[in-house]
């Protein structure tokens, strides 16, 4: 297995996609199928689901590595990095579970990935936010001015999963929280060691589906995982 077909960057370059998922059943086999056009291999990091979401996503043709509890989104990310870190691949693809991520979009990561981009890579929403719930686009704005006011570089949609992480950002991408503030805490893990962070257009898309975050909740342990993160920078080394 190369982790690359006739869309991928070819040979020379190993990629693959992880995806966090729980209680995705009815959505995760088209992700799949879908992403597995573009990427292979596909990863899914079933956390902890108590339905048919392993067997679904296997059924389509991912590996799938599977939590027993339900540990958030920020362990299954993790346990994703470490699976790609261990087997050597140039670079990964993140995307979420529930379709709100268009497969499609991976080839821009990779063509801007290969024209010289930054080793991380964040998909950007912002730039054609139609369709974008109003208090989900308030949210994205807030967190993303002040996260890029917190690193000292600009990314424009902060709060996006859709992202492609090169292996030397790798090292550097396990985050402390466990849920949705665990990708904003890698973008400042990413930043503290000065790795820059680019961006790429991708589509919006919102259904039927009911989101996963929750505006005031998932805003509230944004600010803790700051204030957190700032305490970790801070303390004496060894402590």
């Amino acid at each position: 297995m190369t982790g690359t077909n006739e869309n991928s960057p070819g040979p020379e370059l190993r990629g693959c996609a992880l995806i966090p998922a729980y209680c995705e059943e009815r959505r995760i086999g088209a992700v799949v199928r879908e992403t597995l056009g573009h990427i292979r291999p596909v990863i899914v990091i079933d956390d902890g689901s108590p339905d048919g979401t392993a067997a679904e996503a296997e059924k389509a043709g991912a590996t799938v590595l599977r939590h027993e509890k339900n540990k958030g989104k920020g362990a299954a990310l993790n346990t994703g990095f470490a699976y790609a870190a261990e087997r050597g691949y140039d670079f990964v693809i993140t995307l979420d579970a529930d379709g709100q991520h268009a497969p499609a979009d991976i080839p821009r990561f990779i063509e801007a990935f290969l024209a010289g981009g930054a080793p991380a890579l964040v998909g950007n929403r912002m730039g054609a936010p139609a369709g974008m719930p109003l208090v989900r686009k308030l949210t994205n704005h807030l967190m993303s001015w002040f996260l890029s006011r917190e690193m000292g570089q600009k990314v424009p949609d902060t709060q996006s999963g859709f992202r492609l992480y090169a292996r030397a950002a790798l090292p550097f991408l396990a985050a402390d929280s466990a849920a949705f503030a665990a990708e904003s805490e890698t973008l400042l893990r990413l930043s503290a060691h000065g790795i820059k962070i680019g961006s790429v257009p991708i589509s919006v898309i919102y259904d039927d589906e009911k989101s996963k975050i929750r505006p005031v909740r998932d805003t509230i342990r944004f600010f803790r995982m700051i204030r957190c993160f700032r305490r970790s920078r801070r303390a004496p080394a060894g402590r």
